[in-house]
């Protein structure tokens, strides 16, 4: 698929029975190749959602757009919803990225979560997030804003 597309994508089941409990997600590899944009990390998505939100973001970069990290963004998603392309520390969080520690091998890569906002439109990290949802999307970048 990388070498077709140019990054692929890398979807992981939930896994509910270990401690702390550990949500469906899907991260993409290939993106500082193709885009000069670290790879993205979506929580709380089915496999087909989470590839049309990495394909928009992919076009975006294609076209020539700066997206920013760390820092809330409107315009990415539809009706100006906000989202925050959260930095990963890598050296906490590596485990739950395997396939793309096999693919970089000895490489360094970036990669970073992608906050999407709940149907209200507060992201997760605000007071306002609807509850249910927080095991489905855990905040596991830092979103500096």
């Amino acid at each position: 698929m990388i070498e077709t597309k140019g990054w692929a994508i890398e979807p992981v089941e939930a896994r509910p029975e270990v401690q702390p409990p550990v949500p469906a997600y899907a991260y993409t590899i290939g993106f500082p190749a193709a885009y000069e944009f670290p790879d993205i990390a979506i929580f709380g998505m089915v496999p087909a959602a989470a590839n049309g939100l990495a394909s928009l973001v992919a076009d975006a970069l294609a076209g020539g757009t700066e997206i920013p990290l760390g820092v809330e963004l409107v315009g990415l998603l539809d009706n100006e919803l906000r989202c925050v392309f959260a930095p990963i520390a890598l050296d906490e969080w590596g485990p739950f990225f395997s396939t793309s520690l096999a693919w970089y091998k000895d490489r360094a890569f970036d990669i970073v979560q992608l906050l999407w906002p709940d149907r209200n439109g507060f992201l997760p990290y605000e007071t306002g997030f609807d509850q249910r949802l927080r095991f489905a999307q855990p905040v596991v970048g830092d979103a500096l804003v």
